[in-house]
């Protein structure tokens, strides 16, 4: 993907802005936080499921449908190729991973940041 998260941050911001812009009726601060707050929330979904997928939670459940599929429907799978398909945590990323970490850290940051700004001034 992005090889510097720094750029991949502007850019997430330069895309906050872009959309605050568009949609917002009113320019005022509670919509900024309001678009940041859908981005990072996009972020930290995508990333606790990645840790979810990382830790191997969905193999058991992979697996089984993969041996019932193929209990099932009697293909003519000659070497049983279900049984060395890898499994969701065996296909992990783990730069795409950090780089979304990354990510979703920083716009929460930004986003508690500017939320501490809108309450007190």
């Amino acid at each position: 993907m992005f090889k510097n998260k720094w750029k991949f941050l502007l850019l997430n911001l330069l895309l906050t802005l872009l959309v605050f812009f568009i949609f917002s009726s009113n320019y005022i601060l509670l919509n900024i936080i309001n678009t940041l707050f859908y981005f990072s929330a996009f972020y930290l979904i995508t990333v606790l499921l990645m840790y979810t997928i990382k830790g191997g939670f969905f193999d058991g459940v992979t697996f089984g449908f993969r041996r019932f599929n193929s209990i099932m429907f009697k293909r003519n799978d000659y070497l049983e190729e279900w049984r060395e398909k890898p499994l969701p945590s065996e296909k992990f990323n783990p730069s795409l991973y950090q780089s979304f970490k990354f990510q979703a850290v920083s716009l929460l940051i930004l986003l508690i940041i500017l939320l501490i700004l809108y309450y007190i001034i």
